[in-house]
């Protein structure tokens, strides 16, 4: 039987995630994050996962078709993330598996 080796590594939160296209964000180091699964039910929660995939053109917040998620996140102290629309959104958890790095987002509701 072969052998099967699993690691959880946690990872750097990136500083902040600007929007380049539907679906596509790019960090501060320039790599891209995808919306990997947005969900609405029992409020706002989006997967943003860690792709190189084509960029193609950015698209200025005016060309973007009307979305639930903001056009950039920052990250803030306290395990959340500030949005452009001044939400805030907590890091429900961050986690590289082999190659593959997640990150789930939850809006926290306004009070």
């Amino acid at each position: 039987m072969s052998e099967f080796t699993f690691s959880v590594h946690r990872t750097v939160h990136p500083d902040r995630l600007w929007i380049w296209r539907p679906g596509v964000y790019v960090d501060e180091n320039d790599q891209t994050w995808v919306t990997a699964k947005v969900e609405e039910q029992d409020g706002l929660k989006v997967l943003m996962r860690q792709e190189d995939v084509p960029r193609g053109e950015a698209m200025r917040p005016s060309q973007l078709p009307p979305s639930p998620l903001p056009v950039m996140w920052q990250l803030y102290p306290g395990q959340r993330y500030r949005a452009s629309d001044s939400s805030f959104w907590r890091i429900s958890y961050h986690i590289r598996v082999g190659g593959t790095e997640d990150l789930l987002l939850e809006q926290i509701p306004e009070q």
